[in-house]
């Protein structure tokens, strides 16, 4: 590799060269001087320069060109000193020699035009010798031949050891720089993409010990709605019992949960969720796994046998985040994700519950000490199949089912240490009441209604049902005495408000200390409306009037750290709580799954506690006691434990 120093004479060697061949007409033209004695070529130092000045003879012209002559010379003055003693036979000497006589060059300059023009012969006759060694090896070795070049390439017939280890040097730092930056080789790294996905889940085992007190009504008053309408429609005029709930038989369940989710950063704003769980059915309300049973609660599914089990898709979305000001943010979500909306328990929304749609939430933080939300959104929650009815020429209108809904909510601290959130929400559920059909004679089961699609798919206990079919009396069905094959849909709409609050004390930390409201009530709710058509929840063993109600609140205490926010060993959490829930409040299909086997028409007691295990486990132990509130009498006890690891 030359230094910058070789590099800079070869290129003044070129220019003068170059140069040179310019002046020559002039330089063979021009009157060739008296040449005076010659002198060193260092004769330019400073004790030589007084004597050739006093005999007459110029002083050599100076390194510096600062204190140089100018480069054309005087033509009134001597003749400049030679740098030679005698001519050469070298004219390229002989030459330069005449530009020092004229005054072109300097001694300095000369000398370092003379040293250049050496090196590049030493480097020239080298270079001829390593490419004559190369040739004579390609022709031993008996080489392919040469590959013709392009017209635009340069090629390089040789490439001093040097200069290899030097390439090689570079390479190998930029490829290592190349790999540290895009994390594809470096040690101890991953690629850039994998850190943008996160990974997370949870496996959780447990018992359920399902029982009954003494005195509840066995008298076949339990109608299991929830499998009448997702089966064929049952005939009432019938001499059996339609599908019944246990009442009064102690169950105990196994049961097993595993969820996997990713988080996925799709950048400027965007991200993805996903996450899959388990489950004996697809229930909006729980993603439990009954073990080596057909499934919890009478729900059906799959297991015994050592069977395998299904994992269902539980949430899939894109989320967009968006700031509107310092202290402004904006998120957006599409798809199935977790419901955004507070809440204080589960009196209204069952934890697993997922809504599907759109949604959007507002957060302001107007002070450190004080923030308030917007949110709300659009969820289908049924939409009618394109053929229905599958057995008939003549297709049924959409019934289509929506839930708007919207809450604001504050967040402020009274105290440095209390903190204050509340939020009071609006849901209006667009037709997921049950409506009567055009009037027909149902032949067998599978003749539809054009009203059969407003009966709910998915539904725990609770609500208030009403008949959907409008069934002709005929000599077909023996005029209402057979063939009363009927399907059974919500006995009112519902329009709610929904007021959430929680109220946490952290004078003790890490211990905290919770006080948790929820209050509900159902705005569509119309007692007269509901009793002419009921055919559940009434008094005097359900033959009465209609007893059901509206309201559903709920009020509770909670010690510790909370449950969701373990995370060393040694956390623990104690709670207990105490609901009322009417008839219809809420929807029974979304609400807690486990109080009282599930479903609305309750009150009673919750006692829980936690500690956790290590960082990522934690045992819980619950206890629950139900009871009916309208209708004949149900009592039931529900004890549950579960161990559940997170990663």
């Amino acid at each position: 590799m030359l230094t910058p120093k070789q590099v800079w004479r070869r290129t003044y060697a070129c220019f003068t060269a170059s140069l040179l061949a310019a002046l020559q007409p002039s330089l063979m033209l021009a009157a060739e001087p008296t040449l005076p004695e010659p002198l060193p070529l260092l004769a330019e130092n400073a004790a030589a320069a007084p004597a050739a000045a006093a005999a007459g003879v110029p002083a050599p012209i100076a390194a510096d060109p600062a204190a140089g002559a100018a480069v054309l010379p005087d033509p009134n003055g001597a003749a400049p000193q030679p740098i030679l003693n005698a001519p050469s036979q070298n004219v390229t000497l002989n030459l330069i020699n005449r530009l020092v006589q004229k005054g072109i060059l300097t001694h300095a300059e000369a000398s370092d035009l003379i040293k250049g023009a050496e090196e590049d012969a030493a480097f020239a006759k080298a270079q001829a010798q390593a490419l004559a060694e190369t040739q004579a090896a390609v022709v031993a070795q008996n080489a392919m031949p040469p590959v013709q070049p392009d017209a635009e390439e340069v090629r390089v017939t040789y490439i001093p050891e040097a200069v290899k280890n030097q390439i090689r040097d570079q390479l190998r730092t930029e490829v290592l720089a190349q790999a540290r930056e895009q994390h594809w080789a470096a040690p101890g790294t991953v690629p850039e993409w994998t850190q943008r996905l996160k990974i997370f889940g949870d496996v959780r085992t447990m018992y359920q010990g399902f029982s009954f007190p003494d005195g509840n009504n066995t008298t076949g008053v339990f109608p299991n709605f929830n499998q009448i309408n997702t089966g064929q429609p049952f005939d009432v005029s019938g001499t059996v019992f339609s599908p019944q709930l246990n009442v009064n038989k102690h169950r105990d369940t196994y049961l097993m949960r595993m969820r996997l989710g990713f988080d996925i950063d799709l950048e400027d704003g965007f991200t993805a969720g996903i996450r899959f769980a388990t489950g004996s059915t697809n229930t909006p309300v729980s993603t439990n796994q009954a073990l080596a049973a057909a499934g919890p609660g009478g729900q059906g599914g799959q297991g015994g046998n050592f069977a395998k089990y299904q994992l269902w898709l539980d949430r899939a979305f894109v989320k967009y985040d968006a700031s509107l000001a310092q202290d402004s943010h904006i998120a957006f979500w599409l798809g199935r994700f977790d419901n955004l909306f507070m809440t204080s328990s589960e009196i209204m929304w069952d934890e697993d519950v997922a809504l599907d749609g759109v949604a959007f939430k507002l957060d302001n933080s107007w002070t450190p000490n004080f923030k308030t939300w917007l949110s709300g959104g659009a969820f289908t929650v049924f939409n009618t199949a394109l053929n229905f009815p599958d057995n008939s020429p003549n297709k049924a209108a959409s019934y289509d089912k929506y839930l708007f809904a919207a809450q604001f909510g504050v967040e402020f601290k009274p105290a440095d240490d209390i903190e204050v959130k509340m939020g009071i929400a609006y849901y209006d559920w667009k037709n997921i009441e049950g409506r009567l059909s055009d009037p027909f004679v149902p032949l067998n089961n599978v003749d539809a209604g054009s009203t059969d699609d407003s009966r709910p798919l998915f539904a725990q206990k609770g609500n208030t049902y009403r008949p959907i079919r409008n069934i002709t009396p005929s000599a077909l069905n023996g005029f209402g005495t057979t063939n009363q094959f009927q399907y059974f849909g919500l006995a009112t709409p519902f329009r709610q408000i929904a007021w959430s609050g929680r109220m946490d004390f952290n004078y003790w930390e890490p211990m905290q200390v919770s006080l948790l409201g929820e209050f509900v009530k159902n705005m569509a709710f119309n007692r007269a409306n509901i009793n002419s058509v009921a055919v559940n929840n009434r008094t005097g063993g359900g033959t009465g009037n209609f007893a059901g109600g509206d309201t559903a609140w709920y009020m509770g205490v909670n010690v510790g750290k909370p449950y969701s926010l373990f995370n060393e060993r040694g956390d623990w959490n104690m709670g207990v709580g105490y609901r009322y829930v009417e008839s219809d409040a809420v929807v029974d299909g979304f609400t807690d799954s486990n109080f009282g086997g599930g479903g609305t028409n309750m009150k009673g007691y919750t006692l829980s506690a936690a500690m956790a295990l290590s960082k990522a486990t934690a045992i819980r132990l619950s206890y629950m006691t139900a009871a009916q509130i309208a209708g004949p009498t149900l009592r039931s006890d529900v004890v549950m434990f579960d161990l559940t690891a997170k990663f």
